[in-house]
């Protein structure tokens, strides 16, 4: 089903991998997981779980923990003594964070983006920018798998910047990983958008079902807009018809895997164990999709 010339380019040899999906539940952390897995028993491999709202990629991998860093946002913090009431925060700020209220600025920090246009622009420097914890970022060793797992605090809202912010850490201390998977939120939403806007790669995993049809064409459309090179990942095959197969060769788009649909890899999902090393037709597919990934010419990370 998939097109001749389809191919996979990437930057060189350090691919930044994202798995998505147009919605939860088709199989992201199962592909995430078990590839992450599978590669890593030739290569060096960071599994990153971008998923910060409800991370769930850590139920799979058996590590140790490697340290942990607390992650924090910027928001502006009101000085009333500095304040001329000039009320210019106000009408610079995209997201409605600030409002003025006869002599005071009242701040909601749920939604402010850190942009630091009020702060900077404030003639009175009456706004600094104050770090507030929104989260946590622990790393695990398991050989040659590296995990990195971004948690966001109860009560915080923004995922976005807790995912920028896990990316960075990933540049920083895997700069020259062969392989940088990232398990990204599900849907089209700002998560996913800021997940995927560096990625070399985005497999979207889907279903072979009508929803999991309409997903995916909201997915690949999301991916184009980005300018993302996208291929697909077609997950519990057999249970429905060829629809989203027809669909990936119609629009030019790889499938790189069809995993079986089987009662046993559920009950290996239940209990947090990989599903490659049990099952060899899964384990096949997965291989086939491992080789198309170490296909590629070797660089040096920038």
């Amino acid at each position: 089903m998939e097109p001749e010339s389809a191919a996979i380019h990437f930057r060189g040899t350090v691919m930044d991998i994202v798995i998505a999906s147009g919605k939860g539940g088709t199989g992201k952390t199962t592909l995430s997981t078990n590839l992450a897995a599978l590669l890593a028993e030739k290569d060096r491999v960071v599994l990153v779980d971008l998923d910060v709202e409800e991370p769930n990629s850590g139920l799979f991998i058996r590590g140790s923990s490697a340290g942990t860093e607390e992650k924090f946002k910027m928001i502006p913090e009101w000085k009333a003594d500095r304040c001329t009431g000039c009320g210019l925060c106000r009408s610079v700020c995209n997201f409605h964070a600030l409002v003025k209220l006869g002599p005071e600025i009242l701040i909601f920090p749920e939604l402010c983006h850190g942009c630091y246009a009020c702060s900077e622009l404030c003639p009175a420097a009456a706004l600094p920018m104050i770090p507030v914890r929104m989260g946590r970022t622990e790393r695990f060793h398991a050989g040659k798998l590296e995990f990195v797992e971004s948690r966001l605090d109860v009560g915080q809202e923004q995922a976005v910047p807790l995912i920028a912010q896990t990316k960075a850490y990933v540049e920083r201390n895997f700069p020259d990983y062969r392989f940088r998977l990232y398990d990204a939120p599900p849907g089209t939403s700002c998560p996913v958008i800021e997940a995927a806007k560096d990625a070399d790669l985005v497999i979207l995993v889907t279903e072979p079902t009508p929803f999991g049809l309409n997903d995916l064409k909201l997915a690949v459309l999301t991916m184009r807009e980005l300018g993302k090179e996208t291929a697909v990942v077609v997950n519990r095959d057999g249970i429905g018809d060829d629809a989203v197969l027809d669909y990936c060769e119609s629009e030019g788009i790889p499938v790189l895997a069809r995993l079986p649909n089987d009662r046993r890899a559920a009950e290996l999902y239940s209990r947090g164990e990989p599903i490659y090393p049990a099952l060899p037709d899964f384990r096949r597919e997965l291989e086939q999709l491992a080789d198309r990934l170490r296909a590629r010419p070797e660089r040096t990370a920038p």
